[in-house]
């Protein structure tokens, strides 16, 4: 089925070489609709736009990228909302930059919902992907849609998070709708398309580009009320979003870590630089004014041995060798205890040799 007149049009503009958001702004508030700047003279488009941009608007042929999308929206579950969409979300609408065109495949109604995106480290320790699942379950159970990248580590795990709660979760993606990346990711998509929505600025097709990827920060806290970061190293893309977040007027969070890990210096220079120090999702909701709903305390280990070894053991990194001296055990009993926490998730195994305990 062909696109009607209005879509198509945005839909041209929004693939003519050159024209930059900014400049199509431009164009539709001059012209009024896009259909008008589809069929406005080279001339009178050359008075705000180069004239190869005009040229480009009335001589690029575009008809084979809009036939794909009509296929693409015979699927019930996608669809593009325009800037003059009613559905197209509000919180956009207040970013300097607001993408005029928005592909959505699922949930589109969730992306005018309250939200708070949660961001961090794509190679997270096994405490910061707990942190990151157990927020964001506590934000969709208090009604927030949790909004992230869908990149691995803590991405991924704020994405679970959001999804076993009823306000669900959103991807933002770097590349076309119609495309997953990362693949490892491929199910956790699949079931954001079922239960939650993936949305990209960019034409069906394009690739998973590093420039792409600042680019959809943006949207990331755009779409928020606020953003929590959960782990993140000095030089961390997370940050970017977190310095969107706080120059679009949205809250900054940020979980303190371990002194010693790398993965901790990004949100602690958040911390010194004004963001909010959070322990637990209830801080967030206490600074947006959200109800906040009682959580049950986490069960210790039953084996009185497993709870001496978890306080030995502590809330940092630590190697086998300095365990066993901490501890006293006899290197057989601290193994088969270490497997039983690890097993129970009270532990989890670290890269060099460590294990970590992990608060849920």
């Amino acid at each position: 089925m062909p696109l009607d007149a209005d879509l198509a049009s945005w839909l041209k503009l929004s693939l003519t070489p050159g024209l930059s958001d900014q400049a199509l702004r431009r164009l539709l508030s001059a012209f009024g609709d896009p259909q008008r700047v589809v069929a406005a003279s080279r001339s009178d488009l050359t008075r705000l736009v180069p004239d190869g941009v005009a040229a480009a608007i009335k001589h690029t042929d575009v008809a084979e990228a809009i036939s794909a999308v009509a296929i693409w929206l015979q699927d019930s579950a996608n669809c593009l909302l325009t800037l003059a969409d009613p559905r197209y979300p509000q919180q956009l609408l207040q970013i300097p930059d607001p993408p005029p065109l928005l592909y959505v495949k699922g949930r589109a109604e969730l992306l005018s919902r309250p939200a708070l995106a949660v961001v961090g480290s794509r190679n997270a320790s096994a405490q910061g992907a707990a942190n990151a699942e157990a927020f964001a379950r506590t934000l969709s159970e208090a009604g927030l849609t949790v909004v992230s990248g869908l990149a691995l580590g803590v991405d991924a795990a704020a994405h679970r998070g959001g999804l076993a709660g009823p306000a669900s979760s959103v991807a933002v993606l770097g590349n076309g709708a119609d495309i997953v990346y990362p693949a490892r990711n491929r199910a956790l998509a699949h079931d954001l398309a079922a239960r939650g929505a993936l949305i990209s600025e960019f034409p069906l097709g394009t690739r998973p580009l590093a420039g792409n990827f600042p680019r959809r920060n943006r949207l990331i806290s755009g779409l928020a009320l606020g953003c929590l970061v959960v782990e993140a190293a000095a030089d961390s893309g997370s940050l970017v979003t977190a310095r969107l977040a706080a120059e679009q007027g949205r809250e900054v969070f940020a979980i303190p870590g371990s002194i010693h890990s790398p993965l901790s210096r990004g949100c602690h220079a958040l911390i010194k630089q004004g963001a909010k120090l959070v322990e637990s999702a209830r801080d967030i909701l206490e600074e947006l004014r959200l109800p906040v709903r009682s959580q049950p305390a986490p069960a210790d280990p039953a084996d009185a041995r497993a709870r001496e070894l978890l306080d030995a053991l502590g809330h940092d990194p630590c190697d086998v060798d300095t365990l066993a001296a901490r501890s006293g055990l006899a290197p057989a009993e601290l193994a088969a205890l270490l497997t039983q926490l690890e097993l129970d998730g009270h532990i989890a195994a670290l890269p060099g040799g460590l294990v970590q305990r992990v608060h849920r």
